[in-house]
């Protein structure tokens, strides 16, 4: 027995298509931004800002690569070619003698401190200046409501560590100044 798509309405619709092409439009011109204004690619700078807002400056990798929901192959390709720049270094866990920890270096502490203030301004340009309070409030809930939903289907070896509750990479490169 078949039962017949849900299909969209026209409001539904145009809700869907207009999420589907604002979204490429702001990261393409937040990644454009990003690259000319620092060098950084949008994969640099998500590590980077990360890497910047814990602590001691480290992540384990493989939580880091769970907490970005990147595939630990791509963040080791990723982790390969900025530790090449000097940006990162690796470490192995203390704790753990199969784990590794990425370590933010002062070089790319100082990188990611250099790019931030261009990346808030790019951030502000494209979508916070262009929306009232209200709007940015909607943008908010219907985010949280969206993340919240998909996170609740997450495997639980990449459940987010209790008290994690820090902004997803990019908001906080672009609300919180790096260290």
């Amino acid at each position: 027995m078949t039962t017949e798509p849900r299909w969209l309405s026209d409001p539904e619709q145009r809700a869907w298509r207009t999420f589907r092409r604002m979204f490429p439009l702001l990261n393409a011109e937040i990644a454009r931004d990003l690259g000319q204004d620092s060098g950084l690619s949008e994969a640099d700078y998500d590590v980077l800002s990360m890497l910047s807002e814990t602590p001691d400056l480290r992540f384990r990798i493989s939580d880091l690569a769970d907490r970005m929901r990147w595939s630990r192959s791509r963040l080791s390709h990723q982790l390969t070619r900025m530790q090449a720049r000097g940006l990162v270094r690796r470490e192995e866990c203390p704790t753990d003698g199969r784990g590794a920890l990425v370590v933010l270096t002062e070089e790319g502490l100082g990188v990611i401190e250099e790019a931030a203030p261009f990346h808030v301004e790019s951030v502000r340009r494209h979508l916070i200046d262009l929306l009232t309070p209200a709007q940015l409030r909607t943008v908010v809930e219907i985010g949280e409501a969206i993340a919240t939903r998909l996170d609740e289907g997450r495997p639980a070896d990449q459940e987010e560590a209790p008290g994690s509750d820090r902004p997803t990479p990019t908001a906080a490169s672009a609300t919180n100044p790096p260290r």
